[in-house]
């Protein structure tokens, strides 16, 4: 295991790299908030203890926008595969 870094992360810097919320792709988003809460879990990296609003809003943001075009494709398919 990989010793834990005495610098706290601030994850949404972390993942926005000083861009603006609505210039990082969600799939971004997503693959790197994986990768800071697995190596948060691990005890690889220490992570700021932030309110929601502050941090995990975006993961939420990204996640509920990947829930609606996953609906929206199943809706199609349904659709198209008509009344069984």
């Amino acid at each position: 295991m990989t010793p834990m870094s005495d610098r706290e992360l601030n994850f949404a810097r972390e993942i926005m790299g000083g861009r603006s919320y609505r210039d990082v792709p969600d799939a971004e988003v997503l693959q790197e908030a994986e990768r800071l809460l697995d190596g948060w879990m691990s005890g690889e990296l220490r992570m700021e203890r932030p309110k929601i609003y502050d941090h995990y809003a975006l993961l939420l943001l990204a996640l509920t926008r990947q829930v609606r075009t996953l609906e929206a494709r199943v809706s199609e398919l349904e659709a198209a595969r008509g009344p069984q």
